[in-house]
């Protein structure tokens, strides 16, 4: 399988590269506009296959499935590329940083019968994948950040994202009812609160860009029981006592944080030809966009706001 990959920033370094390095059955392109970067890409992984540009590997080659690394600002323009020449294409998140756009992208998949995938990793991580299906009648997530408070569109939708596809991957029957709280200064957005509800459950997602700490946390109330994942690397699951497991020794992160098998997924469904999940993606991706309407709002007060919202 010739599979592309654009965008070698950091993320594609620590997460991605890897795992597709390692992969026999894969033949990798490189691509990118920064010499020095594209050469250093492929020496650090030995890759000899180097492009210029996307536009130049796709004259060069043809692709069975495009990674797309790329700054979000790039994914709307590249993933139309890929997709207008009916390759699957896999796009960190977010797709779009709008609902607009999104909507525009997701809807061409379909009419071009191609599949696109979106890099939402948690779903994928052991440890918080195993909690889908439990019995679950609390769920609390907390993503915080040490001093990085940005505008609102930046934060929900290249961070707190994350937090909305989690509680959306593990509720446990469809959301009825939600509400969101923003606390917004000077224009940054300082925290953020998600409730979701619906029969037997209620699920909280939270980010507070002013925290003492980098961490997050998830945890998974029912039946007697709480399961805490802490950091994507820590188990605690209680009921009377606690009882702790982390990752052994020889865990790859790219395994404990699902990259590995959030890649193999991806290049299966490529193979087996399944078609765009449409309805996730909007899904999460609406709801980001409610988010950043409602702390758009407290930042500018002659603007409606709301936080109590159907979820119909």
């Amino acid at each position: 399988m010739r599979v592309l990959v654009t965008g070698l920033g950091d993320i594609a370094h620590k997460g991605y590269l890897p795992v597709l390095a390692a992969n026999p059955e894969l033949e990798l392109h490189l691509a990118t506009r920064d010499q020095r970067v594209l050469r250093e890409a492929g020496r650090s992984f030995r890759v000899p296959h180097l492009h210029a540009s996307v536009e130049h590997a796709l004259e060069a080659a043809t692709f069975d499935a495009a990674f797309i690394h790329a700054a979000t600002s790039a994914h709307p323009a590249l993933v139309r590329l890929l997709l207008e020449r009916r390759i699957p294409t896999f796009v960190d998140k977010p797709l779009a940083d709008n609902l607009a756009e999104v909507q525009q992208l997701v809807a061409l998949a379909e009419r071009q019968e191609t599949l696109l995938t979106i890099g939402f990793n948690r779903r994928f991580a052991p440890d918080y994948a195993a909690l889908r299906g439990a019995d679950t009648d609390l769920i609390v997530m907390e993503k915080h950040r040490h001093r990085q408070a940005d505008t609102p569109r930046k934060v929900v939708f290249d961070d707190f994202i994350h937090v909305v596809d989690t509680l959306l991957f593990l509720a446990p029957a469809p959301i009825l009812r939600r509400t969101i709280e923003t606390h917004v200064e000077h224009g940054l957005l300082k925290a953020v609160t998600l409730m979701l509800a619906g029969d037997g459950f209620t699920a909280i997602g939270t980010m507070h860009r002013d925290s003492g700490l980098d961490e997050e946390r998830l945890d998974v109330i029912g039946n007697g029981v709480r399961q805490s994942v802490r950091n994507m690397s820590e188990l605690v699951r209680s009921a009377g006592t606690e009882c702790h497991h982390r990752r052994g020794d020889w865990t790859s992160v790219g395994r404990q944080r699902g990259f590995e098998d959030m890649c193999a997924d991806f290049l299966t469904a490529v193979r087996e030809k399944r078609p765009t999940p449409a309805a996730d993606i909007l899904a999460t991706h609406a709801l980001c966009e409610a988010i950043t309407f409602h702390a758009d709002a407290q930042a500018t007060p002659d603007r409606p706001s709301y936080t109590n919202i159907s979820a119909n």
